[in-house]
């Protein structure tokens, strides 16, 4: 099929030329493990019952991304496959069902969608939901176990993560696709689908942080500095950042930060020096780098005795976590 021809709007084919079609566009398509990201044209089907088809505008990389690259583990290594799920966009077309969406809309994807109907949907300790959690095993379409990408002879190309935004039109069922304002600049958006979401979310609601208490972040990327960030509107009083590149901290200072530790600068563990920073240790710490070690070092770092009824003595998010198979 030929890439569709004709007037567009906002960067999106108007519904005349696309709805109901194949659209040809491009993509970075991973081949094998660790091989380099490929431009290819590629073929896209509409959206199904519950499906969205999206015009991606803009994506980041996060390291899920890498570790699915690589392969780290079999359970990564489904190949041919469309990687990226940090992203902003268009909605091009709908499919039947979907009554929240329509063309034009601006979205982000989410990787942990949520159906509304499930147990964990309607729990109030937990958004996990039963069909559109994180499920490193899935590179097919929920609805039908089917793909929505192909190369131009047919063959199908798999999904990720139930976004796939490193092409530039992608199909995604409706439960894992947020409709945001239109006014909100796209560029930045796509810090709401992973980063962002995650430290905030691990800060306001997992370990719903209390106002005046203490905090120390282990690893400032993008979603450390969520949690600093989250930690701060929700009034800590201390919030220490841990991190080996001292270039961080001019970020994490000017987001509310108020110390910071270079493990490299001292021969000391870090649980020690933060203990004597606040007299026996914080009372939250959230690992952010998705390592052991590390993971040790913030679950030390904590306090042993709750000396509040106002917060507990010891909550530990450890945001990154990789599932080897």
């Amino acid at each position: 099929m030929q890439k569709p021809q004709g007037e567009s709007v906002n960067g999106v084919h108007t519904e005349t030329e696309t709805s109901g079609k194949v659209i040809t566009c491009k993509a970075a398509v991973v081949l094998g493990p660790g091989q380099p990201f490929v431009i290819e044209e590629i073929q896209v089907d509409p959206p199904q019952k519950m499906e969205v088809r999206v015009k991606i505008l803009y994506t980041s990389i996060c390291h899920t991304d890498l570790s699915y690259w690589k392969g780290e583990s079999e359970a990564y290594r489904v190949y041919p496959r469309i990687l990226g799920h940090e992203a902003a966009g268009i909605v091009e077309s709908v499919g039947e069902g979907v009554v929240d969406m329509r063309k034009g809309d601006h979205v982000i994807p989410i990787f942990n969608g949520e159906c509304g109907d499930c147990v964990y949907c309607k729990c109030d300790n937990s958004n996990l939901c039963e069909r559109f959690r994180v499920h490193p095993l899935r590179s097919v379409m929920v609805n039908d176990g089917k793909c929505r990408f192909s190369t131009k002879d047919g063959k199908p190309i798999f999904h990720f993560l139930n976004t796939s935004t490193f092409t530039e039109y992608t199909v995604l069922h409706s439960a894992c696709v947020v409709k945001i304002d239109s006014k909100a600049p796209l560029k930045k958006m796509i810090l709401l689908s992973c980063g962002v979401s995650t430290g905030l979310g691990a800060a306001w609601n997992t370990a719903k942080v209390q106002a005046g208490s203490s905090v120390a972040i282990f690893g400032l990327g993008s979603v450390g500095l969520a949690a600093g960030e989250g930690a701060r509107t929700r009034g800590a009083s201390k919030i220490i950042g841990v991190d080996i590149n001292p270039n961080k901290f001019i970020k994490g200072k000017a987001m509310g930060f108020t110390d910071f530790i270079n493990p490299n600068d001292s021969k000391n563990p870090v649980h020690e020096i933060i203990q004597e920073m606040t007299g026996g240790g914080v009372d939250y710490s959230f690992e952010c780098a998705g390592n052991l070690d590390v993971l040790r070092e913030a679950f030390l770092s904590t306090h042993e005795v709750c000396c509040s009824p106002s917060f507990t003595a010891t909550t530990l998010l450890s945001i990154h976590i990789y599932i080897s198979c």
